[in-house]
């Protein structure tokens, strides 16, 4: 009868060190890598199966399936183990290594007495879970240990308790309609209590659909009122591996709760919801979460807004993430340095820069530092990311109607660019070193709005404090200077680098010789083109190209024809697009189809071919002159 005692102290009670007494902070892990986190009964491996449940999936039974005390057990004795149901005992198990509780009883059977159990407080498991009294507890253990028949009925309900336990289990770990799942269980008879809840909610391998189900019909039932504790480890549950539609099931039963309680919701629960929404990619599900904390009386505290704006973000509904962002900043609740540079990124990413850089700013001052290529990425994004509004700048300049807009929109660059440069302050230390990226881009701002003092005091800057300039930095401003004829500056910055051991490249030789090629100033070009031929012996097309041209425009068509002729000795072959220039332009401006065809003649040699425009206008030249000779022959021989 020693195995009924063992039972009643198993099954009688909670004890005090095993209850849960913060049902918020209980976490729910329902991997199929860890052990299973039932408490009392759900602490073993099955000796046998239903028919509704797949084999592969493990199932946890009550205690009553062992039949051995190590500690009552003679170590000398070698008798055979007890047979139940049939079915021999896992001869590797040990109950004592399963079960620490079991250290509290002693070899003779006694519990010792810090196992004491609440069922003044809790009353009878036994007793809630099958409905009925249970009598009075006068019966201690001894008399259940001489099998007193004062003890018979308790006996036969706690088998009881322990079958529909298993039962319940063992229906909710299968698959089934929901229909059939209701039905099933009001045929159970079952009387709810929050520990029987609980044992559910901590059980796993239990699909998302059934226990949502089992919620609701609880909610159905009206025995138990839902708690915080019930509600947060339903969420924690289902949102770990969960599926869409059992998402949307379980934010339509939170909200049922919601409506009937507004005090049972917490804001980690609807949090846990955001988070979920937000790794399934429903924004609008999560955005109307976000919108519900008032209505359920919670507050929203700094991962509500990082998970509404992570959600938005990744659908790109980003107007929808400025109002969450600018609530955020409202009322102060700045997430850590980690999720605050994902803010920045995302907000980046849609061209909402001054919301970024808000976002940034409220960091900063609340010394919430986000990760340095965050801040790079805004930098960035302040700085590069207008080329396109540069370019609808000066289309809108084109317009006399739209001149207005076209100022509005280059003062709004403008101010980007200087927001960049006044964040570069911010970067010190080691992270300075690594900084080439903001400086290059803040660099580039400053040219393309023309502000070119402000990029060589920044050049200057670098040279003196860091990080040290490379040929990005130098041909960035050199373009700039040369785009805008400002021709000595532009040969003064060459200087410069050159003076800290920096070789020009062949980009920055034509730049600058197209900064005098566009000026008229052909015989400077020239001298930069013999500079970059004593330290290249390799030019590009585009170096040629440049010089090519600008005789075109002067109709010098000899040097024009030289310079072809002197690519190859330079490892530059001239390709068709150049010939088709030239001989354009011989034949528009010099009507010259003579030279013309002799390029041809050349093209053909290369193995080059001229398009059928330019072939036909070689001809139409030829042409017209012929038949203006004629003309001029007829009056001669009247």
């Amino acid at each position: 009868m020693w195995r009924l005692a063992r039972k009643a102290a198993l099954l009688r009670g909670t004890p005090k060190f095993c209850k849960i007494q913060n049902p918020y902070s209980t976490q729910v892990t329902r991997s199929h890598n860890q052990s299973p986190p039932l408490p009392d009964l759900a602490l073993f491996q099955w000796n046998r199966f239903t028919s509704s449940v797949c084999v592969k999936v493990p199932y946890y039974p009550s205690a009553r399936f062992f039949s051995s005390n190590p500690y009552l057990e003679n170590e000398d004795s070698q008798s055979e183990k007890p047979v139940i149901d049939g079915v021999d005992e896992n001869p590797g198990f040990s109950f004592v290594e399963s079960n620490p509780r079991w250290d509290l009883v002693d070899k003779t059977g006694e519990v010792f007495p810090e196992f004491v159990f609440e069922s003044e407080k809790t009353g009878d498991l036994a007793d809630n879970f099958v409905g009925s009294s249970a009598g009075n507890d006068d019966d201690d253990e001894g008399g259940v240990l001489d099998g007193g028949d004062g003890n018979a009925g308790k006996t036969e309900k706690i088998e009881d308790m322990v079958q529909k336990l298993e039962d319940l289990l063992s229906l909710l770990q299968s698959s089934g309609d929901a229909k059939s799942l209701e039905s099933s269980l009001e045929d159970m008879g079952l009387v709810l209590n929050e520990e029987l809840v609980v044992k559910v909610l901590e059980t796993p391998f239990v699909p998302g659909e059934n226990l949502i189900g089992f919620f609701k019909w609880v909610l159905k039932n009206g025995q138990f009122s839902i708690t915080k504790g019930a509600i947060d480890m339903l969420v924690r549950a289902i949102s770990n591996e969960v599926k869409t539609r059992d998402a949307y099931a379980l934010w339509d039963l939170v909200k049922e709760v919601g409506g009937k309680d507004i005090g049972v919701l917490s804001t980690e629960t609807l949090n846990e919801l955001l988070s979920m929404f937000s790794r399934l990619g429903k924004a609008k599900a999560a955005f109307e979460v976000f919108n519900k904390f008032e209505d359920f009386g919670c507050v929203p505290d700094a991962d509500t807004y990082y998970f509404t704006i992570d959600a938005l973000c990744r659908r790109r509904i980003f107007d929808w993430a400025c109002s969450v962002s600018e609530k955020m900043l409202n009322a102060g609740r700045l997430p850590d340095s980690e999720k605050v540079g994902k803010i920045v990124s995302h907000l980046c990413k849609g061209k909402k820069l001054k919301d970024a850089h808000a976002v940034y700013l409220w960091a900063k001052e609340g010394k919430v530092y986000p990760r340095q290529s965050s801040v790079n990425s805004l930098i960035s994004s302040l700085c590069e990311n207008e080329k396109q509004k540069g370019v609808e700048v000066e289309r809108l300049k084109g317009e006399t109607d739209s001149h207005s807009q076209a100022e509005g929109a280059a003062h709004e660059e403008k101010e980007n660019v200087y927001l960049a440069l006044k964040m570069l302050d911010d970067i010190s230390g080691e992270e300075l070193k690594h900084a080439i990226k903001p400086f290059s881009s803040v660099t580039g701002g400053l040219c393309r709005i023309k502000d070119f003092e402000g990029a060589k005091k920044l050049l200057n800057r670098m040279i003196e404090a860091g990080p040290p300039p490379g040929y990005t930095i130098f041909n960035t401003i050199i373009t700039g200077l040369s785009k805008s004829g400002e021709m000595q500056e532009a040969i003064d910055t060459l200087k410069m680098m050159e003076e800290r051991g920096l070789k020009p490249d062949v980009y920055t030789y034509t730049v600058i010789m197209s900064g005098y090629v566009v000026g008229g100033a052909m015989e400077e070009a020239c001298k930069v083109l013999d500079e970059a031929k004593k330290k290249h012996s390799k030019l590009s097309p585009a170096t040629y190209h440049t010089l090519i041209r600008g005789y075109c425009k002067l109709e010098q068509f000899d040097k024009a024809l030289d310079l072809i002729g002197e690519m190859k000795n330079y490892g530059v072959q001239p390709n068709a697009d150049e010939y088709n220039k030239l001989i354009r332009s011989l034949c528009m401006k010099a009507l010259d189809w003579r030279t013309a065809e002799k390029l041809l003649e050349k093209m053909g040699e290369n193995g080059l071919h001229l398009n059928g425009k330019t072939r036909s206008l070689v001809r139409a030249v030829k042409e017209l002159e012929e038949e203006g000779l004629a003309s001029q022959d007829v009056p001669t021989a009247a």
